[in-house]
């Protein structure tokens, strides 16, 4: 651990959980999950660089192909929202009328 990370660590350890709404409390350990998944990723990106170039494109691959479903899911969620609320919009124009 870098001692930034350790003086920010400790800064937030400082703070009682009444100090910290429910919102902000999640958000924080939303941004330790994150930082955590950081670390995994540049520990295998560290394993990565070690390897030989095929077996280096072959994991760029799956990860691309996991990125890719990732996008395509994402994208689904947001137009599905995006047209329920159309509806939804609608349904209510049509119960003014």
């Amino acid at each position: 651990m870098e001692p930034s990370e350790s003086r920010s660590t400790s800064a937030l350890a400082s703070y009682s959980a009444e100090e910290l709404s429910p919102l902000e409390q999640d958000v924080l350990d939303e941004y330790e999950r994150l930082a955590e998944n950081m670390k995994k990723l540049a520990s295998l990106l560290d394993n990565m660089a070690g390897k030989p170039t095929a077996e280096i494109l072959d994991g760029l691959r799956q990860l691309e192909r996991k990125t890719s479903l990732v996008f395509t899911l994402l994208k689904a969620s947001v137009y599905s929202i995006v047209l329920q609320q159309e509806i939804y919009s609608r349904d209510q124009e049509g119960g003014e009328e």
